[in-house]
């Protein structure tokens, strides 16, 4: 091995199993559900020691890019960051990433992690990456196999076989998500939990996925050689990508590989599947309840409430899980994880849009949320970043009225331009050509009025764009 360690961060999953708080916009691994930061923002810092590790590598999707540069930036580290053109599950995923970092260094070792995932004692992690580096090295594919807290149904189980150096053994069978029952016997019998991270060479993940299916480490390796770079994003090659073949890793390379290998280690690991798994990982108060927000209990027991603004009050219930946003409410069973992904299967059918976007919308300049929609009028709140600009464009069917109510406003509407400062407004045309940008230090906000026959974000004209979506 010629250097350290490369992380290859899993960021494009987009897991509902934390709804109404997690969506397709916003995924859990971008939400702050334990503190100042999020699980991505974790994950990376936990691998940043560059005595030991290497600028990582995030592979994610074009809707979360921004969002992965935004969280990189908070905490003040950079990554090469690789766009999926589209999902083909972690099998693909990881090949990419390992031909990208087998491209900056023929011998590299990668290991992969998910991105919503929790180590509570990082030392303990990477002391484990310490001990599995010289087996990854020498071409086995490492898994790293969690000391189970407890018998649990959640989580797929190793068996560890005969040992190969220091504390890494042999994989003698991987094990699906066991019942209850056989969750206790793998437990006492010294199995360990799946965690999904993986410490591997390039070369050998590559050559070993490529036995059991080469056309799809062809065209990952094609999209790879072929991917171009766009504002310092590298996007890899879509019609290559997306001939490879969507498959986990599990079942692609490490239930097949004859090279698979596990160390134990004990951190604290949980992959937060499930709203019980975040009641499990926060603090609680005498009577086993937790609150993330504005909540009130009284003689309830072993509740889990979240809500962004709204007051929860609880009283006489026990093991309830109660999720406020400002659009909708979960009320669920706190040890039925499995019943949540079938509501949101059905709410997929009637109310997708909860299911798919916030009211609250992301975007690479700031955000925007939608406070009243009527059958000709929608009123929005948007922040824009300090530095951050809107796209150039223009609007069929309605006019804009932007009202500042912090900072201040560039406005360009046709050819004039115009400083709007606090307790402004100004008036924009059906089919003006306009912009809005922020040229000051702090963040700007600002209630937009729509009006018109209607008010859907397609019927946006982008003809200038700094994020090249005109």
């Amino acid at each position: 091995m010629s250097g350290r360690i490369i992380p290859l961060i899993m960021c494009g999953g987009a897991g509902t199993r934390l709804w109404p708080a997690s969506r397709e916009g916003r995924p859990k691994q971008f939400l702050r559900l334990f503190g100042a930061q999020s699980t991505f923002q974790d994950t990376v810092q936990r691998v940043s020691d560059p005595a030991l590790f290497d600028r990582p590598i995030v592979i994610t999707n074009a809707a979360y890019r921004f969002m992965v540069l935004e969280q990189l930036a908070e905490i003040g580290l950079e990554a090469d960051v690789l766009l999926e053109p589209a999902r083909r599950d972690s099998g693909p995923a990881i090949a990419a990433g390992a031909a990208f970092a087998r491209s900056r260094a023929a011998d590299s070792v990668v290991l992969a992690l998910a991105a919503d995932h929790v180590v509570r004692d990082a030392p303990a992690f990477v002391a484990a990456c310490r001990r599995g580096l010289e087996a990854a090295d020498a071409g086995h594919i490492v898994t790293f196999g969690v000391t189970p807290e407890h018998p649990s149904t959640e989580y797929g189980y190793i068996q560890p076989g005969e040992a190969i150096t220091g504390q890494v053994r042999t994989v003698a069978k991987f094990v699906e998500k066991p019942d209850a029952a056989t969750a206790a016997t793998y437990v006492a019998d010294g199995y360990l939990w799946n965690s999904g991270n993986f410490m591997f060479r390039a070369d050998t993940l590559l050559s070993e996925y490529a036995l059991v299916d080469p056309e799809s480490i062809e065209t990952v390796t094609a999209a790879v050689t072929k991917a171009g770079r766009d504002l310092g994003f590298v996007t890899l090659d879509k019609d290559s990508f997306e001939r490879a073949r969507a498959i986990s890793i599990d079942y692609a390379v490490m239930e097949k590989t004859s090279r698979a290998a596990v160390v134990a280690v004990a951190c604290g690991w949980s992959d937060v599947g499930s709203w019980h798994a975040v009641w499990e990982l926060s603090a609680k108060d005498a009577d086993g309840n937790v609150a993330q927000g504005h909540a009130v209990f009284e003689g309830a027991r072993n509740c889990n409430v979240s809500s962004d603004k709204a007051l929860v009050a609880l009283e006489g219930v026990e093991d309830l899980v109660v999720v406020a946003t400002e659009d909708a409410i979960l009320v669920s069973r706190q040890k039925e994880p499995g019943a949540l992904k079938r509501l949101v299967g059905r709410l997929r059918k009637v109310a997708p849009q909860v299911t798919e976007d916030h009211l609250k919308v992301h975007r690479p300049w700031g955000s925007y949320q939608s406070l009243d929609t009527g059958d000709r009028h929608q009123v929005k709140r948007i922040v824009v970043k300090a530095g951050g600009r809107l796209s150039l464009q223009k609007h069929h069917h309605r006019s804009e009225h932007w009202i500042v109510v912090r900072g201040a406003a560039l406005v360009t509407v046709d050819s004039a331009q115009k400083m709007v400062h606090e307790n402004e407004s100004i008036y924009i045309p059906i089919g003006a050509v306009h912009r809005m940008e922020n040229p000051g230090k702090i963040p700007l906000e600002l209630i937009e009025v729509q009006t018109g026959s209607y008010l859907g974000e397609d019927d946006i004209i982008r003809i200038e764009d700094d994020y090249k979506r005109s």
